[in-house]
């Protein structure tokens, strides 16, 4: 009986020792090759899964940073909230120092309400043309109508501190609100009978066009915007788009 087919691999040491002879079967190659590339399949896995494992520890860590930063944005919304709630209290109280949720009537300045809402209601009832001072102090008046030689001037300038109380002379609906090179920032109000009134040189605006406001109400706060060299209100009434001396129509306090 033959020997099996066999593979013979010589061995020639370099320091010229003796030669030695490994002699595998076939059969025993194939499973000696076989267990080499199931031992290489094995570590490439491993390998495989150690990336991966790494890959998803690295992504862990990310979303731990960004759940921090979360967690400290939440923190900050929830002061500035509480710093709100706290400016809400405080405006609410100065609304019913200046009597702004009393009888109709009782009050001589309205605040507009806290919610930030839009205003954009029916025309108050009871209107009419103006006939309040347009501000919470008497002011001075700088500068009155005059038509004549010239530029005209279809107003009065009353000098006051930048950041006082501007209020709606009556009841009516903003047509206006913003800003232009002459007026700075200004706004007008449509009243009944034909009135508007005109309100300029304003620091901030606290109405939109649209809004329905009611006399005494404050509209914005006086300022030096537009061409103005120092803090005043510039306060036209037109009837019918005409001018009207204000002092005629409205009494100083």
């Amino acid at each position: 009986m033959s020997d099996p087919p066999s593979v013979s691999i010589l061995v020639v040491p370099d320091n010229g020792r003796e030669t030695w002879t490994l002699r595998m079967s076939y059969r025993r190659l194939r499973v000696v090759s076989g267990l080499l590339v199931l031992a290489v399949l094995v570590l490439g896995a491993m390998a495989g899964s150690w990336w991966y494992l790494a890959a998803r520890a690295s992504r862990a860590a990310q979303l731990e940073a960004r759940v921090a930063e979360m967690e400290l944005e939440r923190s900050r919304i929830a002061d500035l909230a509480g710093e709100l709630a706290t400016l809400e209290e405080a405006y609410e109280r100065l609304r019913v120092m200046f009597g702004a949720d009393g009888p109709e009537g009782a009050a001589t300045l309205w605040l507009p309400p806290s919610t930030g809402v839009s205003r954009a209601t029916p025309r108050p009832a009871g209107g009419g043309g103006p006939v309040a001072w347009p501000l919470t102090e008497r002011g001075f008046v700088t500068q009155g109508l005059f038509a004549g030689e010239g530029p005209d001037h279809p107003g009065l300038d009353i000098a006051i501190p930048s950041g006082s109380y501007i209020r709606a002379a009556g009841d009516g609906v903003v047509v206006e609100a913003q800003d232009d090179p002459v007026y700075g920032l200004f706004v007008a109000v449509d009243h009944d009978d034909g009135y508007r009134t005109l309100y300029g040189h304003a620091s901030q605006l606290l109405v939109a066009p649209g809004d329905s406001v009611r006399q005494n109400e404050v509209i914005a706060l006086s300022g030096s915007t537009g061409r103005s060299s120092a803090p005043h209100l510039h306060f036209e009434i037109l009837l019918n788009g005409l001018p009207v001396d204000p002092l005629t129509l409205v009494e100083r306090p």
